[in-house]
């Protein structure tokens, strides 16, 4: 790691918000939904699919959580008139999880059901460690009522995740497959970089083992190489997997990857709750503060 990615990985929680939004503001789709449907259909017109999530985390109410349940409604309804080609991706915290489990199932469940009505799809993130066995039983569950209409995510950075895989594999599987963010204890999650892409590898290759669609979602070019060979191990057609990139991040490979003919679905986060996310993504890839250094740089000279 270099010396400015360390800096930035150690300081930006601590950084005031208007600095943060400085260098994040070309990952972020902009505060209201419309910002988010301007920047979808700019996507869809260059060939990718995209995937829209309303920021906002902490919630600590009941009333919050039937809010950001309203506006995921809205999200579908939104592509659906606006014919995005898109779909939503929503936190099961943001949904009430923390407060009360079944609360956050039926706030779901009304979403996904939304989605089957509009043929539309929902993905359910995954977030800490402390969510993932709920977040779970919330996919088998909905994924038995709503076939083909739910995901969720798995991350390749926690050593329980081959074994997930094994356990959802008694039925079709739609899975996001990244290396995850959080900072878990070393009991939970592998803390060696290489060690995370290598079970990244293999639990793709199980995930495609198991007939599974994956969103493929990385931008690390060595993970993409050994995503093509596993697709090519596979004999997968370009309808039978996609890659996932966030917004604003290594729009060189993302338009190389489209232009080779694979199916590629962009991250379109908006909101007013963005700085959480913004610190979260900084800290991940101190490379976004580092571009949009020089773009800054290279305008003032």
């Amino acid at each position: 790691m270099s010396l400015f990615n360390f800096l930035v990985s150690k300081t930006i929680m601590h950084v005031p918000g208007p600095i943060v939004g400085y260098f994040a503001k070309g990952y972020i789709a902009g505060s209201t939904l419309d910002d988010a449907a301007g920047v979808a259909g700019r996507l869809n017109q260059q060939g990718a699919m995209v995937t829209l999530d309303i920021l906002g985390e902490f919630i600590t109410t009941k009333a919050q959580a039937t809010f950001f349940k309203e506006q995921c409604l809205k999200i579908l309804q939104t592509i659906h008139d606006e014919k995005l080609d898109g779909n939503l991706s929503l936190k099961p915290t943001q949904m009430g999880m923390l407060l009360d489990k079944e609360f956050a199932f039926e706030n779901i469940r009304e979403i996904v059901k939304k989605a089957k009505e509009l043929d539309n799809f929902v993905r359910i993130d995954m977030e800490d460690i402390s969510c993932t066995d709920d977040t779970l039983e919330f996919y088998r569950s909905l994924r038995a009522e709503f076939p083909g209409h739910v995901g969720t995510v798995l991350q390749s950075y926690l050593r329980r995740t081959l074994a997930d895989i094994d356990e959802l594999a008694n039925d079709q599987m739609n899975i996001r497959l990244c290396k995850g963010i959080y900072n878990e204890p070393r009991t939970a999650a592998f803390k060696d970089g290489a060690i995370t892409n290598r079970n990244f590898v293999e639990c793709l290759d199980k995930l495609f083992g198991y007939g599974a669609y994956v969103g493929i979602a990385t931008h690390d070019e060595k993970l993409v190489f050994e995503s093509l060979r596993l697709i090519e191990k596979h004999g997968l057609k370009k309808d039978q997997y996609e890659f996932q990139m966030l917004l604003g991040v290594d729009q060189q490979l993302r338009q190389i990857l489209l232009d080779d003919g694979h199916r590629l679905r962009v991250y379109v986060p908006y909101g007013k709750d963005w700085l959480p996310y913004s610190k979260r993504r900084l800290k991940e890839n101190p490379s976004i503060a580092r571009h949009a250094l020089v773009q800054m740089i290279s305008r003032e000279q």
